[in-house]
C-alpha cells in the first residue's frame, strides 16, 4: 500500500514519525510540504511554494490584505456543522485562483515523478489538498483512492473545510477533543509519538525548575503563566524557563531541564498537545486545563488540570511538596506509552483503515 501526506509544514515532526510507522509496517509513505519547516524538522519532498511561507513580510501582508478586505480572523470561532471557508470576496477569491495557476508549474512535475495519482491513501493535514480549488484531491479521488484529513484545531475553528475538498474525504481525524461536535466525519486519534527517543529524568532539580513553551501567546494564556511563575521566582526561589517561538532542538534543551511543564490555561483549545508529550518523555509533571468533556473521555490521564484562577496554588502544592512532583511524573511517563506510543497510534490508525476497506493492513 502506498500512502502519501500532504501539509503545509512539517511543524511538530509528526510526519517523520507517520512516515516510519507506515514503513515498518510493509508500505510506502512520502510526504510533500509546502515550505521547509521553521522549527528544524526534516522534510521529505518540500515544494517551496510562493505566497504561503510564514515569511515576516508575507504575513505582514496576508495580514494587511484580511484588514482591508476580510479573512480569518483567529480570535473568532466559525458557526456551522462543518464550519465551511468561503473567500470573504472576489479579490480573496482570486488570489486564491491565480496562486493555485501560479504553482501548477511546480506541482505537476512532483505528482507525475513520484506518480501520485497511483497512490492507495492520500492523508491531508489541516484539510489542505495541494490546490485550494480541490483540483488534485478530486483528481486522486477519482483513481479509486481513499482520501484521510487530520484537523489540528485553528483551520476548523477558525478558518472552516474547504467544500470541494471536505466532500471528497472518507475520514476526518483530529487529536482535539473539542472539535468532534464540529463535523459529522471526524474520530479522534491520539498525538503519535516516539518515547525510546527520551530517557527520563525523574530527579528534582535544585531549584525547582518550571518550563513554559509557546508559539501564540493569546492561544496558550501564556502572559498569565509568565506572570505567575515570576511572582513564584521571587517568593518560592523555583527557576522558570520559557521557550517561546524557538527552533524545536532549543525548545527540547529547555524542556530537559524542567521538574514541571506548563502547557495552557487559556481554554480556547482544552486539553494538551505535542509540548507536554515531549516534556512527559522528559521525565516532567505536566499542567494543562482539561475541560469536563476531557475529564470523561481519558479519566485516567496523568496531568494537574489548572486554570487562570488556580494555577499559582496548584504549582505552589507541588513546589512544597516534590515527592508529588516524582510521582506525578513517573505515572505520566507509563501512561504515555499506553496512550501516545508508536505502536498504540499506529494501532488506532490501522484499525480505522480497516474500517475503511483498505487492502494491505
Amino acid at each position: 500500500m502506498k500512502i502519501l501526506y500532504i501539509a503545509p509544514e512539517n511543524v511538530v515532526g509528526n510526519l517523520n514519525t507517520w512516515k516510519a510507522i507506515h514503513e515498518s509496517r510493509g508500505n510506502e509513505c512520502r510526504f510533500i510540504t509546502f515550505f521547509p519547516s521553521q522549527f528544524g524538522f526534516p522534510d521529505d519532498i518540500c515544494l517551496n511554494l510562493p505566497f504561503v511561507a510564514p515569511a515576516p513580510i508575507f504575513i505582514w501582508m496576508r495580514k494587511l490584505i484580511y484588514s482591508m478586505f476580510g479573512g480569518p480572523d483567529q480570535q473568532i470561532e466559525l458557526d456551522g456543522y462543518p464550519p465551511v471557508w468561503k473567500p470573504a470576496n472576489p479579490l480573496i477569491k482570486s488570489f486564491f485562483s491565480v496562486r493555485d495557476q501560479l504553482w501548477r508549474k511546480t506541482i505537476e512535475p512532483i505528482i507525475e515523478k513520484y506518480d501520485f495519482l497511483e497512490y492507495d491513501v492520500l492523508h491531508l493535514e489541516t484539510g489542505l489538498g495541494l490546490y485550494r480549488d480541490g483540483n488534485f484531491v478530486k483528481r486522486f479521488k477519482e483513481k479509486n483512492g481513499t482520501v484521510i484529513n487530520t484537523f489540528h484545531g485553528v483551520e476548523l475553528r477558525h478558518r472552516g473545510v474547504i467544500p470541494a475538498i471536505d466532500k471528497m474525504t472518507d475520514l476526518n481525524l483530529t487529536s482535539e477533543l473539542d472539535l468532534l461536535p464540529k463535523h459529522p466525519n471526524l474520530k479522534y486519534l491520539h498525538l503519535v509519538f516516539d518515547i525510546d527517543q527520551y530517557q527520563p529524568d525523574y530527579s528534582i532539580r535544585q531549584p525547582i525548575t518550571m518550563c513554559h513553551a509557546t508559539r501564540n501567546r493569546y492561544f496558550k494564556g501564556s502572559d498569565k503563566i509568565i506572570e505567575v511563575c515570576r511572582k513564584l521566582e521571587s517568593s518560592h526561589n523555583i527557576r522558570f524557563l520559557l521557550a517561546e517561538n524557538v527552533q524545536h532542538s532549543k525548545a527540547l534543551e529547555i524542556k530537559q531541564e524542567a521538574n514541571i511543564y506548563i502547557d495552557q490555561i487559556a481554554n480556547i483549545a482544552p486539553g494538551y498537545g505535542m509540548n507536554s508529550i515531549e516534556a512527559m518523555a522528559m521525565g516532567s509533571t505536566c499542567l494543562t486545563l482539561m475541560d469536563k468533556d476531557y475529564e470523561k473521555f481519558m479519566p485516567d490521564h496523568p496531568f494537574v488540570n489548572v486554570n487562570p484562577e488556580n494555577l499559582k496554588v496548584k504549582l505552589i502544592q507541588l513546589i512544597e511538596n516534590p515527592e508529588k512532583i516524582t510521582e506525578i511524573a513517573q505515572n505520566s511517563h507509563e501512561w504515555l506509552k499506553r496512550t501516545h506510543s508508536i505502536q498504540a497510534v499506529g494501532d488506532q490508525l490501522y484499525n480505522y483503515y480497516q474500517k475503511l476497506g483498505l487492502n494491505g493492513v
